[in-house]
């Protein structure tokens, strides 16, 4: 997989003379667009889902001190409720701290796992709103990705979290490296650029829209609720894993079923680790099927195993900024406009 960088335009619209120059650069003005990072700049760390120690943030704290940036840790860090990184309280009480800190920059998760969806509705974002900062992280933390995007329509980081940064970096596979760098490039303002190769499966296509998404089963559990994924007008980007084909073909059906397949500018499937069937239980449709059978009324571009997922090779993605997505026989390219 190759990856091309271009340089971005700074900061977002706002009251000062430079964010509202910078956002004569930003495609979609209706997208906020968190200032991007400078040196020294204070990246904080806190985990709003599972538990983790302060030893296991070493590396990540490591690497991002390297790229010239400070780190903070929450208060909530190191503490335990169970699976929980601290009680629902300690954790919201955390996060909140955190965005309204105007000191802080950006806000890494330090892992998933599960435990977004429990303080979500705690949490009061109208500090945030007034000089957003960029929110990092995939998996249980589509919570915040969904909900930020869909009700505040600021720009956040999918990507990697603590627990994925390598012990030693000399040591680490090239795609590691890649992919931790490549949140570095998302946090300065570098302009995202990835490519996949091609698959018979994909449905050709050239096409600009939102980007948004995240993890499938998250997504499926926040329908209804305020948290809820916007889709129409945009391009949806997907993965998961530890699931049944069953239950990946019945999370589909909820976003066929709910409105968000019909209005796409197009369709990112991502890594799927699928759990195997149980002996006598064989569902009888591949992945490639399930999502078939589902987009096959629509005509926007689709393009499977992108990088992204429960996987090595997992790249940051601008979640609520435009991309452009060419899907061909050559390959699949997706970048920021």
């Amino acid at each position: 997989m190759n990856r091309k960088h271009f340089l971005s335009s700074l900061f977002t619209t706002g009251v000062s003379f430079k964010a509202l120059s910078a956002s004569l650069h930003n495609p979609d003005p209706s997208i906020r667009i968190p200032q991007h990072l400078k040196s020294r700049d204070v990246v904080a760390i806190t985990s709003p889902a599972g538990y983790i120690t302060i030893d296991e943030l070493q590396p990540a704290i490591k690497q991002i001190e390297s790229w010239g940036l400070k780190v903070r840790l929450g208060d909530a860090i190191g503490k335990r409720d169970f699976g929980f990184g601290g009680t629902d309280h300690e954790r919201a009480q955390d996060f909140q701290r955190m965005l309204d800190d105007p000191s802080i920059k950006a806000i890494m998760c330090a892992r998933g796992g599960y435990g977004s969806i429990r303080i979500i509705d705690q949490l009061n974002f109208s500090k945030f709103l007034i000089k957003p900062k960029w929110i990092i992280g995939f998996s249980d933390i589509t919570v915040m990705h969904c909900h930020i995007n869909s009700n505040y329509k600021v720009a956040t980081i999918h990507s990697k979290m603590c627990n994925s940064f390598p012990d030693d970096w000399v040591l680490a596979e090239p795609v590691q490296r890649e992919t931790i760098e490549s949140i570095k490039d998302a946090l300065t303002g570098v302009k995202m650029k990835y490519t996949a190769l091609p698959n018979l499966k994909n449905r050709n296509g050239i096409t600009e829209g939102t980007l948004t998404g995240g993890n499938l089963k998250t997504i499926e559990t926040l329908a209804g609720s305020k948290s809820e994924i916007k889709t129409a007008g945009k391009i949806l980007f997907v993965e998961d894993t530890g699931e049944y084909l069953y239950s990946i073909d019945r999370m589909f059906w909820n976003l066929k079923r709910t409105g968000k397949l019909s209005h796409l500018k197009g369709l990112i499937i991502g890594g799927f680790k699928i759990k195997p069937d149980d002996p006598g239980e064989e569902f009888g449709r591949t992945l490639y099927d399930i999502v078939w059978e589902k987009v096959k009324p629509y005509n926007y571009p689709v393009c499977f195993d992108f990088p992204v997922g429960h996987q090595k090779n997992n790249y940051a993605l601008k979640c609520g900024v435009l991309h452009r997505l060419s899907v061909t026989t050559n390959g699949v390219e997706l970048r920021e406009v």
